[in-house]
């Protein structure tokens, strides 16, 4: 997209918008990243304090993201941020739960009935639900004529058929995430957000393979903030488009204190790409993988060892789930 392709888009989106919602109340799906952001922003433009954002924090974020997401929201927009703690609701429903595309459509679930249960407890009337769904989102969930798809995303297949809203709104679905990036800084939001990674809607539940648990969110989560406190260390912080732990249902045998052990094993992804739909892996320095790797198993109690995924996206996809 060129500036003229963008001022286009930006203008048209909104006038569309402006029409199709008037006097209208719209209840936007908020995460906190950059696609959900921009498509805050435009249906502001477009229909003002009948705007409804909410939050929801569904106890599989990254460490530190729920305070981070609530402080970024006072600072670009004025309304007032709903904000949901479904925890316990999200990892009752996981429970016992191992097969990817079964969490991610728990997830997309849970999402729904926690944004259909704040609209039941409204007096105003809210027929529009709006999500950020882009469109690599929609390439990878929609089934081909031979009834194949790389994996549901939450946001997509993993909605339930009955929304409990007239209509859903996705003003961004047909832009892939270098265009967003583009939309942003002519709406001038700021080079860090801009920047900031990547997450995927199920959250931690797809970085955990197998049963999800406290303890197995604890340890990734953890990891995870560790590879991208060494990671934000360097240049390499904004030329990545994701990196990331995830934790793997494989023990193995570790010395650690001179005692044997039987721990846990962390696996970290670094990845770039420009659309989302193909992806190359990075080559990260020795260096920083040896200081990652000796953080992860001295800090974080029950794993021994720590490996560095080197596929690409295909044959493999970004997240392990």
């Amino acid at each position: 997209m060129n500036n003229n392709q963008i001022d286009n888009f930006i203008n048209t989106k909104v006038a569309e918008l402006k029409n199709k919602l008037s006097g209208k109340k719209v209840l936007l799906a908020y995460s906190g990243r950059l696609d959900s952001v921009v498509c805050a922003q435009i249906l502001y433009k477009a229909c003002g304090d009948n705007l409804i954002c909410v939050f929801v924090d569904n106890g599989l974020l990254r460490k530190n993201e729920v305070e981070k997401v609530l402080q970024n929201y006072k600072n670009y927009f004025t309304l007032p941020l709903v904000t949901i703690y479904g925890k316990d609701r999200f990892l009752n429903k996981l429970q016992n739960i191992i097969k990817p595309e079964s969490k991610r459509k728990i997830v997309g679930r849970e999402f729904i009935n926690a944004f259909k249960s704040y609209k039941s407890e409204q007096t105003d009337k809210i027929d529009y639900f709006a999500q950020g769904t882009i469109r690599s989102d929609i390439v990878e969930s929609v089934k081909s004529k031979d009834g194949k798809f790389i994996k549901t995303h939450h946001n997509v297949g993993g909605l339930p058929k009955n929304l409990g809203f007239k209509e859903i709104i996705e003003p961004l679905k047909d832009l892939y995430k270098t265009d967003i990036k583009l939309i942003a800084q002519k709406l001038n939001l700021p080079e860090e957000l801009i920047n900031y990674q990547s997450f995927s809607g199920p959250g931690l539940a797809t970085r955990i393979i197998g049963k999800v648990t406290q303890e197995k969110i604890n340890i990734v989560k953890e990891a995870d903030f560790i590879f991208r406190d060494e990671i934000d260390k360097t240049d390499l912080k904004y030329k990545l488009f994701q990196y990331f732990a995830i934790l793997i249902d494989t023990r193995s045998t570790g010395v650690i204190k001179g005692n044997r052990v039987f721990g846990n094993t962390i696996v970290l992804r670094a990845v770039i790409t420009s659309n989302g739909i193909k992806a190359k892996f990075c080559k990260l320095p020795y260096k920083i993988l040896q200081k990652v790797s000796t953080r992860i198993t001295s800090e974080i109690l029950g794993v021994n060892r720590v490996v560095y995924d080197i596929t690409s996206k295909p044959p493999a996809t970004i997240e392990w789930e």
